[in-house]
């Protein structure tokens, strides 16, 4: 340094101003514009998915023709009663229309804390419906119902 710069310090610009670390997504995407980590809808739906084809593969010929679906939530009625919200519904089919079995996801959701959590409130669900259905005891539809 000569003379005229020896009181004056040199500031560095860097994006790290504040002390928080570099900035920027947390999972590089494998492809740009696709994000690397699943949505909660998506690891939700995954969950469904991997239980109603366990379910289905097993009761098939029992079932009939069942349409699962996931909604986030439930419409409740102005004048409904209760405080507690509805994790699904089941609506029988008649003749050609199917039965359809709707999980609501954000009831389910937010009574879970952990991914197992999550699993195992999806997986009750879904096998007392089918047992429902099928006229039969949870513990008969799915040997992983919980027994507590």
């Amino acid at each position: 340094m000569d003379g005229a710069d020896a009181g004056r310090v040199r500031f560095r610009r860097s994006r790290d101003r504040r002390g928080r670390g570099m900035r920027g997504p947390a999972v590089l995407p494998v492809r740009p514009g696709e994000p690397r980590g699943r949505s909660a809808r998506e690891r939700f739906d995954a969950v469904t998915l991997a239980v109603v084809a366990d379910l289905e593969r097993r009761w098939h010929d029992r079932l009939g023709l069942v349409e699962y679906a996931v909604e986030d939530t439930p419409q409740i009625p102005d004048d409904w009663d209760s405080r507690a919200v509805p994790l699904s519904s089941l609506i029988r089919g008649s003749g050609t229309t199917p039965t359809r079995l709707v999980l609501f996801r954000r009831p389910i959701e937010h009574r879970c804390e952990t991914r197992a959590d999550l699993d195992a409130l999806v997986l009750t669900v879904l096998v007392e419906q089918v047992a429902e259905l099928l006229g039969m005891r949870p513990e008969d539809v799915d040997a992983r119902y919980p027994q507590d």
